[in-house]
């Protein structure tokens, strides 16, 4: 059986619908940045999320190509996240998805180095005949945050995210987004496959003791 890193790492994939409080470790993604309205048809968030693919599905299959990657072992490739931000905003305003800035990244297994990921980056160009130098190897600490499972339209985040808040200021926390820690949403379903009311989504925010 393949590793399934959402099976393997509940506390990190999997939490339930009521908010919690989890310490995430640092982790190693590969990160495409960019602006823009996510639901543009031919916006830079669409094309961001093929080059991320790319890019993972690459490091997967590595197993069939002249490289090899120390420590390989078979997995199921993460899930698609997301660090998003507003300039001038605290948390999110969804009315205004056109002042969205986000990071698109997907988990890497910590077997792969950066020597790993550049011979990726390398591969694949010359493989699909693409330009993958938006691509980035992005080293990251969440660190202490607050979290719960969204089920639902992303539009109707916000109530997940008071529910949220609340609990935080109740275990004696404060919000901490700042420029380098960010609204994070992981998406556990395939938005393209899925009725929105039945979407899962992961948020977290990060936190401080009050």
């Amino acid at each position: 059986m393949a590793f399934d890193y959402k099976k393997e790492y509940k506390e990190f994939y999997m939490p339930k619908g009521t908010p919690s409080i989890v310490t995430v470790p640092k982790m190693n993604y590969i990160a495409v940045r960019g602006s823009g309205n996510p639901n543009d048809a031919d916006g830079e968030y669409k094309q961001a999320i093929g080059l991320l693919y790319g890019i993972a599905f690459t490091i997967k299959m590595s197993k069939k190509e002249d490289h090899r990657i120390d420590g390989y072992f078979d997995y199921v490739v993460p899930p698609l996240e997301g660090f998003w931000w507003q300039d001038g905003v605290s948390g999110i305003d969804y009315a205004r998805k056109e002042d969205f800035k986000w990071i698109s990244v997907i988990r890497l297994p910590d077997f792969v180095t950066r020597e790993d990921f550049d011979w990726a980056v390398r591969k694949a160009t010359a493989k699909k005949k693409q330009d993958f130098s938006k691509v980035e190897f992005f080293p990251y600490e969440e660190g202490l945050c607050v979290q719960c499972m969204h089920i639902g339209a992303y539009d109707d985040e916000p109530a997940t995210v008071d529910a949220m808040h609340r609990f935080m200021e109740e275990q004696g926390y404060t919000l901490d987004i700042t420029n380098r820690r960010m609204h994070h949403e992981i998406y556990l379903s395939d938005a393209r496959k899925v009725a929105p009311e039945k979407l899962k989504t992961v948020i977290r925010h990060p936190i401080k003791r009050a």
